[in-house]
């Protein structure tokens, strides 16, 4: 019975993020391939996995459908985020946009195929990191989130961090790296490509994804910014 309630969590977590089908490819059992059994460590790690999805699924019940600020007036559907429970890396935005309020999903727009095509130039899938934004609802003309919407939300961003521990974060454009540094009225182009630390997790500020569909200049910077995070992320 345990199991069958461990499996329906599961279940629900993907439906959360929007998953039609388990990402997950059956086998074929007829055939007479020998099944790999996992070693000890891969046992640990689907523990720790499964740990990890069912505590976002309580955060996410938590939140519920969330009054807690005026954001909440006028948005869609509430952007929890997503991606691996167990990734060492995690990027983090400012807030939702229109695309993202209409599906529910983060980074789903033409702001998205940025982050995607930078995700992949880094050697890994959309499915292996994990994405959120500071706040989980779409500001109105896609406008910053104001001060009292941040605070009523960052709760919520802290206990996915907790619960994920990424080795490294990047922060996406100037509000997320605000909020992650607190440190107010920052320029992005002055903190961009230098680590700080939030909560002992080093994070690496770059430009939004928008930013760089306005200036596609800047997009080597953002290069070089990621290319810093891999070598963290070799060290670690």
């Amino acid at each position: 019975m345990k199991k069958l309630v461990e499996i329906k969590d599961v279940l629900e977590f993907y439906r959360m993020l929007g998953f039609e089908r388990l990402p997950i490819e059956l086998k074929d059992f007829n055939k007479t391939d020998k099944i790999k059994r996992p070693v000890s460590n891969e046992i640990t790690s689907i523990k720790n996995c499964r740990s990890k999805e069912k505590a976002l699924i309580e955060l996410r019940k938590e939140l519920g459908d969330c009054k807690r600020c005026k954001l909440s007036q006028k948005r869609l559907n509430i952007v929890f985020g997503e991606g691996n429970p167990e990734a060492k890396l995690m990027f983090i935005g400012e807030a939702p946009g229109r695309e993202e309020d209409e599906q529910g999903r983060p980074f789903v727009g033409e702001a998205g195929m940025v982050l995607t095509r930078l995700i992949e130039k880094m050697g890994f899938k959309r499915t292996d990191v994990y994405i959120a934004n500071i706040v989980k609802c779409r500001p109105p003309m896609n406008r910053d989130p104001e001060p009292d919407e941040i605070e009523l939300c960052k709760g919520f961003l802290e206990k996915q961090i907790e619960i994920i521990n990424p080795k490294v974060i990047m922060s996406l454009g100037r509000i997320s790296a605000m909020t992650l540094s607190g440190i107010n009225k920052l320029k992005i182009t002055a903190i961009r490509g230098k680590f700080f630390y939030f909560k002992d997790i080093p994070v690496m500020p770059t430009f939004h994804p928008a930013y760089l569909m306005r200036n596609p200049k800047d997009k080597w910077l953002t290069w070089n910014d990621a290319q810093k995070v891999l070598d963290k992320l070799a060290e670690k």
